[in-house]
C-alpha cells in the first residue's frame, strides 16, 4: 500500500509541475502537429525528466541550493537561447514557412529537432527547480525504501504527458493546413518564449 501510495504521489506531483505552458511543451506540441520526429522528441523530454528526478532524489538538489551562481548562469544562458528561438518563431510567422505540411513544406531536420529539444530542456532553470529541487527534494524526504517508487511515479507522469502531447498534435493537423493557423501558432510560441526569457533574466538577476 505504501509503495502504491508513493507512486501515486509522485505521479500527481510530477504531473502538476510538468503540465504547464512553457518553451519545451510548446515545441513538443508544434512538432506533434507537424508530425515530425515526435517519438524522438518525446523520448528525450521524458528521459531527461527521469534523469533529473533521479539526480534530485539522490541529493543533487542541494547543489543548486548551496551554489546559486550555477542557477544564475543557467538562467542567463537560457534567456539568451529563448530570445533567439523567439526570433526564429516570429520570422517563421512572418514568412509563413511552416504552413505547408506537404513534401515541399518547411521541416526541421532530426539533428536540429534533437538539439532544440535538449536546449529547451537543459537551458531552462525551471526544469531543474521543478525536477531536481522540488520533486527530488520531496522524494528525498520520503523513507529511503520508498524513494524509488516516488521517482518512478513522477517519471511516469512525464512519459504520459510528453507522448500524449506529441501524438495528440495529429488531431489538430487538419486545422493547421491553413497558413493563418501556423502564423498564429508561431506568433504565440514566440510571445511565450519572450515572456519566459524575460522571467529567466529577472530570475537570474535575483539569485
Amino acid at each position: 500500500m505504501l509503495i502504491l501510495r508513493s507512486c501515486i504521489e509522485g505521479f500527481f506531483m510530477g504531473a502538476g509541475l510538468i503540465i504547464a505552458i512553457g518553451a519545451q511543451n510548446a515545441f513538443v506540441l508544434k512538432q506533434g502537429i507537424k508530425g515530425e520526429h515526435r517519438a524522438a522528441i518525446a523520448w528525450i523530454c521524458s528521459l531527461s525528466d527521469a534523469l533529473l528526478i533521479i539526480l534530485g532524489i539522490t541529493g543533487m538538489g542541494f547543489l543548486f541550493t548551496q551554489h546559486p551562481l550555477i542557477t544564475r548562469y543557467i538562467a542567463f544562458g537560457g534567456s539568451l537561447y529563448l530570445a533567439w528561438f523567439a526570433l526564429k518563431c516570429f520570422i517563421a510567422a512572418f514568412r509563413g514557412e511552416s504552413m505547408d505540411m506537404g513534401e515541399n513544406g518547411y521541416s526541421v531536420a532530426l539533428k536540429n529537432a534533437v538539439f532544440t529539444t535538449l536546449a529547451l530542456t537543459y537551458l531552462n532553470p525551471h526544469v531543474y527547480l521543478d525536477t531536481v529541487v522540488m520533486l527530488g527534494g520531496f522524494g528525498a524526504s520520503r523513507p529511503i525504501e520508498l524513494r524509488p517508487f516516488f521517482g518512478l511515479g513522477a517519471a511516469m507522469a512525464s512519459f504520459v504527458w510528453f507522448f500524449a502531447l506529441a501524438y495528440s498534435g495529429s488531431f489538430l493537423a487538419p486545422l493547421f493546413r491553413k497558413e493563418i493557423s501556423w502564423r498564429i501558432l508561431d506568433s504565440g510560441i514566440g510571445i511565450v518564449m519572450v515572456y519566459i526569457a524575460i522571467n529567466l533574466l529577472r530570475f537570474g538577476l535575483a539569485v
